[in-house]
């Protein structure tokens, strides 16, 4: 990756239309589940975004095998999205900055405390 990409986002960027072009493919139930998936991502991202690329490759590819085995979306992924993606980012270790800071207070308070 070049530094100028990598500075300007200009790969993510290149990833993301790549992977709206896969969901194009997909059925409507489908895309409207990649909708929320990423509306309940995203919070987890780091400052640039990049520790998603991978978790949101591995979601397409599973909701892509899904419709090649004939399953629905809401069989796939239940009805419960959000749950879903809140259990996908904690396996994968995406904290949201929420998490972050929380570390960081526990952290500090921590330290205080120990001396």
């Amino acid at each position: 990756m070049k530094f100028w990409d990598k500075v300007t986002g200009n790969d993510m960027a290149r990833e993301m239309k790549a992977f709206e072009a896969r969901v194009k493919n997909l059925p409507a139930d489908y895309q409207a589940a990649w909708e929320e998936i990423q509306v309940n991502l995203w919070p987890r991202t780091d400052f640039t975004g990049r520790n998603l690329m991978p978790i949101f490759d591995r979601v397409l590819g599973l909701l892509e095998e899904s419709v090649a085995d004939g399953q629905s979306a809401r069989k796939v992924l239940g009805d419960d999205i959000a749950g879903f993606c809140s259990a996908l980012a904690g396996s994968e270790g995406a904290m949201s900055y929420r998490d972050k800071w929380r570390e960081q207070l526990n952290t500090t308070i921590a330290r205080k405390l120990g001396k």
